[in-house]
């Protein structure tokens, strides 16, 4: 007890010889303090073995006293204990204000039991053990910090630790594995539906200098945002609620910088693996420069696109042979005149505004495209064709 002042030899006389007496009653006041602990409170009794409680209140009972009669210079038994009980009891879960409430009253009891040990020893030295009260609560407060600190780091490591377990487990789902129950643990310890409507969002990010590129959502419009971060993207489990994905989409666009991918909805835990490879697709619709979150939904004919690369290679030597074999620059002009006419909904007006050209330059750059190809874009068909490998060499092609 560090700071306190130092007592005289009368106080450490009448200290030692209370003490001892004292120690004598340790099970009497043990049974009292067990009853009174029970009666202010329940929890004690379902948090708490009853002969384990009565064996550490026995314990820290004898530290405490020791504690307090002892010199200067003794090691402190009573904060080691403290300790180990503020650990214990936040494993076992009991509340810690009535953690504290233990140690106080403990005290009380403790003190009270001096004074009538003093009174019927020797009534003379009470004034002489009142001096004394001050340093005995500043050890019992002392013993309640030691143990409402190792209480809350106990506590704090715990909640790390089932977080990380949670992780694990949703981490799990997104990777499709199908162990037993995984879906309903994951379901427990995110406080979610096994049934239930979700999607998952992967968003390509870059991570400079230890910074991260955006806040993640945690809740938005009765959704709930479930993050994960990988190397090179980060993956959000969603939980829909009432919200569709038009309202998904919408958030991210306004929080979230792109490019992303939207899976559609699943409608259970166990199919996260499924969404996620889903919204992969999606983002992989993305072009290298795009910063729009895609649903896929909305990309499915692309997404085919991108999903079989061998026959997309295909596609675009068949489709766009004769166009890979012109300079650089020419072919350039062409597909970006293509994809203007396309964006434009087949209008050479529009997409001679986009290009700041004239409407007559688009459609002479058209037929010559159309000439190149041997195909006709008033064919449907043709026309297909040369929209999915204008895709395909935007997003195959190196």
């Amino acid at each position: 007890m560090s700071g306190r002042r130092t007592r005289t030899d009368r106080e450490w006389s009448v200290l030692v010889s209370a003490s001892e007496v004292l120690t004598e009653r340790i099970p009497r006041l043990t049974d009292q303090l067990i009853e009174e602990l029970h009666t202010h409170s329940p929890l004690f009794d379902l948090a708490v073995p009853r002969d384990e409680h009565w064996q550490q209140i026995s314990e820290a009972m004898h530290y405490g006293i020791e504690a307090f009669a002892a010199r200067r210079s003794d090691p402190r038994r009573d904060l080691v204990y403290a300790e180990e009980l503020g650990r214990r009891r936040a494993e076992q879960g009991l509340p810690l204000d009535l953690l504290l409430y233990a140690y106080r009253h403990a005290g009380r009891l403790t003190w009270d039991a001096l004074l009538e040990i003093v009174s019927e020893k020797d009534p003379d030295a009470l004034p002489v053990l009142a001096h004394t009260a001050a340093q005995m609560w500043a050890g019992v407060d002392q013993q309640a910090s030691t143990v409402a600190e190792a209480y809350r780091t106990t506590e704090q490591e715990m909640r790390r630790r089932s977080d990380e377990r949670v992780q694990a487990l949703l981490d799990a789902l997104l990777e499709g594995q199908s162990a037993p129950a995984l879906a309903a643990r994951a379901a427990a310890g995110l406080d979610l539906p096994e049934q239930g409507r979700y999607a998952v969002v992967v968003l390509r990010v870059e991570r400079r200098d230890g910074r991260e590129p955006f806040h993640r959502i945690g809740e938005a419009e009765g959704m709930r945002f479930f993050w994960r971060m990988r190397t090179d993207c980060e993956v959000a489990v969603v939980a829909l609620g009432e919200a569709d994905l038009a309202a998904l989409a919408a958030e991210l666009g306004r929080r979230c910088p792109g490019p992303g991918g939207i899976s559609p909805v699943v409608d259970r835990l166990a199919d996260l693996g499924l969404a996620r490879r889903l919204a992969a697709t999606a983002l992989r619709t993305c072009g290298p420069d795009a910063r729009e979150v895609v649903r896929l939904d909305e990309r499915l004919p692309t997404a085919l696109v991108v999903s079989q690369p061998e026959l997309s290679a295909r596609l675009v030597a068949d489709v766009f042979g004769p166009l890979l074999e012109l300079d650089p620059a020419d072919r350039v002009v062409l597909l970006e005149t293509l994809d203007a006419w396309l964006e434009a909904e087949g209008s050479a007006g529009r997409a001679a505004t986009r290009l700041y050209c004239h409407r007559n330059t688009v459609f002479n750059r058209l037929r010559r495209l159309e000439q190149l190809t041997s195909r006709s874009l008033s064919r449907p068909r043709d026309l297909t064709e040369m929209t999915l490998a204008l895709d395909a060499f935007r997003l195959t092609e190196p």
